[in-house]
């Protein structure tokens, strides 16, 4: 039988230190995450010694500032990791992601106290976080969410009910956003809330389709109080925060689809070059040869999407739009690219003794998280036409 094993992604990193970076990922992704992926996704197990690792070598705040224990790395690099982590385990990736996602407003909208305080436990102190924005009530319309927070002297409580929570249970903390004034998106602020904090709770794991790893939970915050100096950014600023967050968290989302449309494509071609039939791999034939041809084509397409977006970021330069088309155009790249991997192994690929199957059903989740890709066409489209007129 042919040897064709999956070889590295060529990835054109902007410096030394960025290709060592990469190595190191490599290294952990294949000694650590890839070799208890499918065992533990099946068992439902979340792998936080492996965030302790990301941690302390670095990994959970690649793209922030080193004066707090961040990488000081820019997108372009920090995006590449998260496909790579991704690629081993989509639970890593994604939970990477949503991680760096979390600890957004503290570091772009927090005060140099507040940043001194919390960043460095945040990003390198062995710390994994929440980002808490939609409601059971209020998902894609994120503005109308009702979780209040009521001033209480010097501090605020904090009472509502957060869905769809990555991470919600054991994350050390999260960043909640809660309605503080005016209905509408005026009316919300942003507050990071400890993790241990009394009155914080977590509703049981949903039962999910995939990404079984990787906890998503309710939060119920009952009458939780934190002082003022754990608000983050203006009161009535919060809604703001969240979607400049988002913009650079569905780039976090995109790399990780095409990390994980890459590993079903290189476990497609491996199994296409191995299995025979009337005689000769299933390779040589035209229609399945195209099909591989497609897949490949679509990530390279959707790379080169998220990285362009990302340097568009680096650059200090608008990018909300080429966001939500890497968002789009990954995901749907992921969803396409699983499905046809799971076709090419045929009867094999619909067991659970081969990874595509896993791949194909964490790949749908990717088209609704953070802007389902609905909204993220709205988006666009409002950067071209303008908004909806009414």
């Amino acid at each position: 039988m042919p040897d064709r094993a999956p070889q590295p992604v060529d990835r054109q990193l902007p410096t030394d230190e960025a290709r060592d970076l990469i190595s190191l990922v490599r290294d952990i992704a294949r000694q650590e995450i890839a070799p208890k992926a499918a065992e533990e996704e099946d068992a439902g197990r979340f792998p936080r010694e492996v965030f302790t690792l990301l941690s302390a070598s670095g990994l959970l705040g690649l793209p922030y500032d080193a004066e707090y224990g961040g990488g000081d790395q820019p997108y372009e690099v920090y995006l590449q990791v998260l496909e790579e982590l991704a690629a081993a385990r989509l639970t890593v990736g994604l939970g990477a992601s949503v991680h760096t996602l979390s600890a957004y407003a503290l570091a772009a909208y927090g005060t140099k106290e507040q940043q001194v305080e919390h960043l460095p436990a945040m990003l390198g102190g062995g710390l994994l976080g929440a980002y808490c924005l939609s409601e059971p009530s209020s998902g894609s319309d994120a503005a109308s969410l009702r979780t209040k927070a009521v001033r209480d002297g010097d501090g605020w409580v904090l009472t509502g009910t957060k869905a769809w929570i990555t991470h919600g249970g054991i994350a050390d903390f999260c960043t909640v956003m809660a309605r503080t004034g005016e209905e509408g998106p005026r009316g919300i602020t942003a507050f990071l809330v400890p993790g241990d904090a009394e009155g914080l709770s977590a509703a049981p794991p949903e039962k999910k389709m995939g990404m079984k790893g990787s906890p998503t939970a309710q939060v119920h915050l009952d009458g939780v109080r934190v002082s003022d100096d754990r608000r983050i950014g203006e009161e009535g600023q919060g809604f703001a925060i969240a979607l400049a967050a988002l913009d650079s968290g569905r780039l976090g989302i995109a790399a990780c689809a095409i990390g994980l449309a890459q590993a079903a494509l290189d476990e497609a071609v491996a199994y296409a070059t191995a299995r025979r039939q009337f005689g000769r791999p299933i390779a040589d034939f035209q229609g399945l040869r195209f099909m591989l041809a497609d897949m490949a084509t679509r990530i390279e397409a959707g790379r080169a999407l998220y990285l362009a977006a990302a340097r568009l970021r680096d650059a200090g330069r608008p990018f909300a739009k080429q966001a939500a088309m890497a968002k789009l155009h990954c995901t749907d790249t992921a969803m396409q690219v699983t499905t046809d991997a799971v076709q090419v192994l045929g009867g094999y690929g619909y067991t659970a003794d081969f990874p595509v199957e896993r791949y194909m059903r964490e790949a749908k989740v990717l088209q609704i998280v953070e802007g389902t890709n609905q909204i993220q066409r709205m988006v666009i489209a409002r950067h071209l036409a303008g908004p909806e007129t009414r």
